[in-house]
């Protein structure tokens, strides 16, 4: 659509609001490719399929690797679920034709089936502390979430888990209705060195795609992340 030709009034307002007030704002404190990432991060946790192909489009390349972005849609697997990211990684693997990105991508996994556990343990005490040491014996979804969710993705190269958790972050925000999932993935953010300001301004940067309700849901996680 052109929007510019059809909502011209609109996107006036818009474009000022993202240009003028958010990035502006907050550019010098994140930088491109983390802006990038959390921007289609937010937009696959709240499934505005047609943006984020533009987005991939307009980011693959330029600020993203073809490998960082495939990285994010299978990260998004965990939190969304593969009913949801199903069409998304149709679009990232159309996109890419239009760019002429030969696929497959190259091998992006470290581990294997009988170490996924052990590495994906090691992930969750790096992220989470001590205590999720022996997490996955309490019960057959932790045993999913160490051998799984951080043995088979958090492992993976391509994106590092400073990146992971920032990604992870927005895809939850941006779903609604995870919030004690956000406030986790929000101190797991902290330990890493993403502090609550940059989270803030995360969430900021994210804002114009996801709305004021879910934005301040947000912030209020980062808040009690804090505590």
């Amino acid at each position: 659509m052109k929007f510019y030709e059809t909502d011209a009034e609109f996107m006036e307002r818009f474009q000022y609001f993202v240009e003028e007030e958010v990035e502006k704002k907050l550019d010098k404190d994140v930088d491109e490719k983390t802006k990038s990432l959390a921007i289609l991060a937010a937009l696959l946790g709240s499934q505005s399929l047609a943006l984020f192909k533009e987005k991939v489009l307009e980011y693959v390349t330029e600020t993203l690797t073809p490998v960082e972005i495939k990285e994010l849609v299978y990260q998004a697997v965990d939190y969304a679920g593969f009913g949801k990211v199903y069409p998304f990684l149709q679009a990232v693997n159309e996109a890419f034709q239009e760019k002429e990105i030969a696929l497959p991508l190259e091998i992006q996994s470290t581990t294997t089936l009988k170490n996924r556990l052990e590495k994906g343990e090691a992930a969750q005490v790096e992220i989470f502390g001590a205590h999720m040491k022996d997490a996955w014996k309490s019960s057959t979804i932790n045993y999913y979430l160490a051998s799984n969710c951080f043995g088979d993705y958090y492992t993976r190269t391509g994106l590092n888990l400073k990146q992971r958790e920032i990604v992870t972050f927005c895809i939850l925000m941006a779903q609604g209705g995870c919030e004690p999932q956000v406030i986790a993935h929000a101190k797991g953010n902290m330990n890493l060195g993403n502090d609550a300001q940059f989270l803030e301004n995360i969430v900021l940067e994210c804002l114009p795609y996801i709305g004021y309700p879910r934005s301040l849901n947000a912030l209020s996680c980062v808040n009690k992340a804090k505590e």
